[in-house]
């Protein structure tokens, strides 16, 4: 009854929006994001270091007419193609006059071109930059402080005993920046339930991370100092970027950025520390870094059994285990670019204090174990016509070897065609590597995909794709070798610049355990269907509404099957004479369990990323307001409530919470001089 309520509500909500005059689309850049939250279910993954990049390239946007190839790679939506053309329309006609001229690049659609434009300008150049003074860079450089707070209205049972501090969470941030050349600055943080300048933490916040980036000075690609992150080929031997993989866009199935990252997040866990620099010498690329850090884990008998992830300390034993190993690593990476050619080679060396010896499961017998290890990788690329061939072949110190090969073809804009092949060998161990791939890991796992994106009428959009894998090898909570099947399809429609709509149907079977009625255990396939239908419609530049419809599916084969759906209504409204926008959103869920669990994208604080998943009987109701109160005063906050119907409780274990209500408040603060 209660979803039969809120789509009323969402059809009175369209017929009202019916009264304003229709005027351009406001570019929603979220719809990026939106993207990230389909590829980021299921997957233990953070994510919000590319929020982040997202984020500062809105606050210091490219001039179009002096960007650079690497530039335009970190945008996942562009293609290859669109890329080059872009380059190639710059070289043919000169400086553009206005960003709409971006209009006239071959093969830019209305939708790519509404998801650039927050990112770059159109300002024409005279004279090339000079490299700045330290007088130009301190008198032009910007400072910003962000500081944010997460206030809970409950309380967990942890919080009665076992957790050490209390339940805020407290983030604060300072970055120095100079254009795209210059930046440093330091990220202190204190997770809820982490004491506060006691215990443990007597320096105050439990996670501190400094950071000094300098980029593009002359043959100087890049120098970090501090913390920072590399990705380099596809991944196979070296990643920190997050990879969004199967998606309903085919640009963002390969990796682009090989390159040099700073870390100025709050992930705790994937970064490195020490002195990285990239140098380019005519088309030669030269990169090289050398890593020293503690982490997290649980040793025994001098040697090391497991490796935490979470960097949280709440309780003793977290606290115990904080920088218990050390990790240290050094390697590099080369690489030759010409014209449609490019050819790389990834190397690196690591080795921690104390030797590695998890616990020996038949899962992961050949995971390799020791002191010290190695990983090196060639990378390839090649670009004929409207064909592309990327790739990239490794080898490990066990003798393993991993491989990734992709073919995109364009015969015009409107049509793509991509084909990726990937062997995991279940012998290849590589600690640092991050790739395509169904399990999670670049291990055991071969597979071919294949998808294809077509727009063959107006204002429609068609997308397909096809993934089988294996995994030769048994996975946790699988016994046996197995294998899987993932199909996506999606139709996109888009009669105007206001109002667009998708509707997507996702089939996945994989085998999992399964305890029969007399207790033995047996591998059985799972089927799962996830449909979703979303709706954006901006009737003026001031009001956007969306909706969506999420419906999943779960069939065990001999198991009872579980299904679940979900209504999404949201609402944004940005004031004219006041510096104010505001958004509401409320959902409405109804799952039988955890296993047809639906998940649902929220706006979040700036450089965080917040989709979480529901199960059960319930709703989610969430307000977001920013007010810019100066141009150099920025204050965020959110408020959120989730309510169960089926249940007295939530959570488990620590994360207990004695009611069926959750309610939390998140505060945000950014100052600029």
């Amino acid at each position: 009854m209660k979803a039969f309520v809120l789509f009323i509500l969402f059809i009175f909500t369209l017929s009202l929006s019916e009264l304003f005059a229709q005027n351009t689309l406001s570019c929603q850049w979220e719809e990026v994001i939106e993207q990230l939250s389909v590829a980021s279910e299921d997957q233990d993954i953070n994510i919000n270091n590319i929020i982040e990049e997202l984020t500062e390239r809105i606050q210091e946007p490219l001039n179009i007419n002096t960007v650079t190839k690497e530039q335009l790679e970190q945008f996942s939506f562009l293609t290859d193609i669109q890329i080059e053309n872009i380059l190639a329309y710059l070289y043919i006609h000169g400086q553009m006059q206005t960003i709409y001229e971006l209009q006239m690049v071959e093969d830019m659609d209305r939708q790519t071109i509404q998801y650039l434009t927050p990112f770059v300008y159109a300002e024409p150049v005279k004279t090339k930059e000079a490299i700045p003074s330290l007088k130009q860079i301190l008198r032009y450089g910007k400072n910003e402080v962000l500081t944010r707070f997460d206030i809970p209205f409950y309380e967990r049972k942890g919080y009665r005993k076992e957790y050490l501090g209390p339940a805020i969470y407290n983030s604060l941030r300072y970055s120095f920046r100079y254009k795209d050349h210059l930046y440093t600055g330091f990220t202190a943080e204190k997770d809820a339930g982490e004491p506060f300048g006691a215990l443990h933490n007597t320096k105050g916040y439990d996670f501190y991370s400094f950071y000094f980036f300098l980029r593009n000075i002359g043959k100087l690609k890049a120098l970090a100092v501090g913390n920072y992150r590399l990705s380099f080929g596809q991944g196979l031997v070296l990643s920190n970027d997050f990879i969004m993989g199967k998606t309903s866009a085919l640009s963002t199935i390969t990796s682009r950025n090989s390159q040099v990252k700073k870390h100025s997040s709050t992930d705790e866990y994937n970064y490195f520390r020490g002195l990285a620099t990239t140098v380019q010498w005519n088309e030669f690329t030269f990169s090289g870094f050398y890593s020293h850090r503690s982490l997290d884990g649980i040793t025994k008998d001098e040697s090391i059994t497991s490796i935490n992830k979470t960097g949280q300390h709440r309780t003793q034993k977290e606290a115990d285990r904080r920088g218990v190993l050390t990790l240290q690593a050094t390697g590099g990476n080369v690489s030759y670019h010409k014209n449609g050619l490019k050819v790389g080679a990834t190397g690196i060396y690591y080795f921690f204090d104390k030797p590695y010896y998890p616990q020996v499961r038949e899962y992961s017998k050949y995971n390799l174990r020791g002191n010290n290890f190695h990983n090196l990788g060639i990378d390839y690329k090649y670009r004929w016509n409207r064909f592309t061939f990327i790739g990239e072949t490794a080898i490990g110190k066990g003798g393993g070897m991993a491989t990734l090969n992709t073919v995109s073809y364009s015969p015009v804009s409107s049509y793509q065609f991509m084909f990726v092949q990937r062997y995991y060998s279940r012998d290849y161990w590589a600690f640092f590597a991050r790739s395509f791939s169904e399990g999670g890991y670049v291990q055991n796992e071969s597979g071919y995909y294949l998808a294809v994106e077509a727009s063959p009428i107006r204002h429609w959009k068609f997308f397909l794709s096809a993934d089988y894998f294996r995994f030769p090898w048994l996975k946790y909570l699988i016994d046996k070798p197995s294998s899987g099947f993932d199909g996506i399809v999606q139709s996109t429609y888009s009669p105007c610049k206001n109002l667009n709509m998708f509707l997507r149907y996702q089939y996945k079977q994989k085998e999992k355990n399964y305890t029969n009625t007399d207790k033995t255990k047996s591998v059985q396939p799972i089927y799962h269907h996830k449909w979703r239908y979303r709706l954006n419609y901006v009737p003026v530049d001031q009001l956007t509404l969306r909706f969506t419809f999420d419906y999943n599916a779960i069939y065990p084969k001999p198991a009872k099957v579980s299904d679940g759906f979900q209504f999404v209504q949201s609402v944004g409204y940005a004031f004219k004479k006041v510096p104010l926008k505001l958004e509401l959103q409320g959902s409405y869920f109804h799952t039988d369990d955890y296993a047809s669990r639906v998940y649902s994208y929220e706006k979040g604080m700036l450089n965080s990323f917040y989709s979480p998943s529901f199960y059960g009987i319930g709703n989610r109701l969430a307000m977001h307001v920013r007010w810019d109160i100066h141009k150099n005063w920025m204050v965020m906050a959110k408020y959120g409530q989730t309510t169960y119907y089926d249940r007295e409780e939530i959570g488990s274990g620590n994360d207990l919470i004695y009611s069926n209500r959750k309610q939390d408040l998140q505060v945000q603060v950014k100052v600029k001089f």
